[in-house]
């Protein structure tokens, strides 16, 4: 930090590129700040009502395969409690042990005096559900562990190429390591290759960043492919597990287990605790000297508090409870599948999605997705529309997430109210 005052305090300036005083006012309001001109024109193209109808709604209960909305039970298809963990007893009453022995706060940095004997069981659990990898380390939340882990690994000597549909954690830690950076088109492994042939022996670090499951398109990389260029390469191979672990594979342990390959060949695998393992937090898995070296190194692992206790036991028996019962993963890939049929049988664009509970529609508009969306509620049905920045222009959808506790009868449903609104949009 030293040298970069020095260069600004010697840095000479162009007095021709001096801001005018009028410019310095409006510099000093947020209200003058781009993208708050941005969301004021949203608000003001679809109204402010139907946009805070369709997201920050206030919601009931546990989401499941129905949540509450004004006293209203509707079927959920917008939360990813995927195997159905967040309001299990067996992993409630873990979370109420921990808080009862731990606290609710560690109330520390862990490599001060927030370890607590549940962080570590915790860590060695995910390691061996994943297989293969000797250890963990558990952030307090996944975007920070993506952000934290990329910006911390790489730096300005160093290339990082990246799937151009990435999740805006891996894209925030891609800009703030000061790396160069090169998207390469959705899951082309062609231009992958290609890139790397063009770019790999001009930088030290090389990193080809992508995702398990892509979480707006429900569609998967094929993983045999990159770590074939990856090896051929000498570069780095990172996976953003968040969606894939606990959902895809015959057990659910993730993008490995669905291709059959070595989880050694990851060279870094990050995950998270928020969709199939019922708490909070994200995670990153590898060997004993990698593990260790972050744990002492990283600055968003460091000097953050450690994960709150019954967050790590909620995590924990959730895990546990998936090994008892791998039924779920069976009943989450055999829901999906229906829902996903039925609703391409009902003439519904639903992308790349396969062998995935995230499936979108996709209509293309905007204002479309929103009254898609809203249809659906009034028939008792909650999913959400998505449109850009979340997706690409022209991509608007609504998406929806299956879960092992959706029923035939609610899947069956809601395939034929989609058709029925779909013939109702068309006259």
């Amino acid at each position: 930090m030293e040298s970069k005052s020095k260069l600004i305090n010697d840095k000479q300036y162009d007095e021709k590129k001096a801001f005018s005083e009028q410019d310095l006012k409006k510099f000093s309001s947020f209200y003058e700040y781009p993208a708050y001109i941005d969301l004021q024109q949203r608000f003001e193209l679809y109204g402010r009502p139907l946009i805070e109808q369709t997201y920050y709604v206030l919601t009931e209960g546990v989401s499941r395969d129905t949540i509450k909305i004004n006293g209203k039970e509707l079927i959920n298809f917008s939360g990813y409690n995927y195997v159905g963990m967040s309001g299990d007893p067996y992993v409630s009453n873990a979370a109420i042990k921990a808080i009862e022995e731990y606290g609710t706060s560690v109330s520390a940095s862990r490599s001060v005096s927030g370890e607590k004997p549940l962080h570590r069981q915790l860590e060695l659990k995910i390691a061996q559900f994943i297989g293969h990898k000797e250890d963990s380390i558990v952030f307090t939340a996944g975007h920070a562990t993506n952000m934290g882990t990329i910006s911390h690994l790489f730096g300005e000597n160093d290339l990082i190429i990246h799937d151009s549909l990435i999740h805006n954690s891996s894209w925030m830690g891609t800009i703030l390591s000061g790396s160069t950076h090169i998207n390469f088109p959705h899951n082309n492994m062609d231009a992958l290759d290609e890139i790397l042939q063009k770019h790999r022996k001009y930088y030290e670090r090389v990193l080809i960043l992508t995702e398990g499951l892509f979480s707006m398109d429900g569609d998967i990389p094929n993983l045999p492919k990159l770590i074939e260029i990856k090896k051929k390469h000498y570069a780095f191979l990172m996976v953003d597990e968040a969606h894939s672990l606990g959902v895809i594979g015959k057990t659910g342990r993730g993008i490995c287990e669905y291709f059959n390959v070595n989880p050694e060949d990851i060279d870094i695998c990050m995950g998270t605790l928020s969709k199939s393992f019922g708490s909070c937090g994200g995670f990153i898995a590898g060997n004993h000297k990698f593990i260790e070296f972050m744990k002492y190194t990283c600055p968003s692992f460091i000097f953050s508090a450690g994960m709150p206790a019954p967050n790590a036991a909620a995590a924990l028996a959730s895990i546990e409870l998936l090994e008892k019962e791998p039924q779920r993963i069976t009943d989450l890939h055999n829901r999906s599948k229906l829902l996903l049929d039925l609703l391409k049988k009902a003439g519904a664009n639903t992308g790349d999605s396969k062998d995935s509970p995230i499936i979108p529609v996709i209509v293309g508009d905007d204002e479309l997705a929103i009254k898609l969306s809203f249809a659906l509620r009034k028939q008792g049905i909650y999913v959400l529309p998505l449109f850009y920045p979340a997706v690409r222009k022209g991509q608007a959808r609504i998406r929806f997430f299956v879960n092992s506790t959706h029923t035939e009868e609610q899947i069956h449903y809601t395939a034929t109210v989609v058709q029925e609104i779909f013939k109702q949009f068309k006259k």
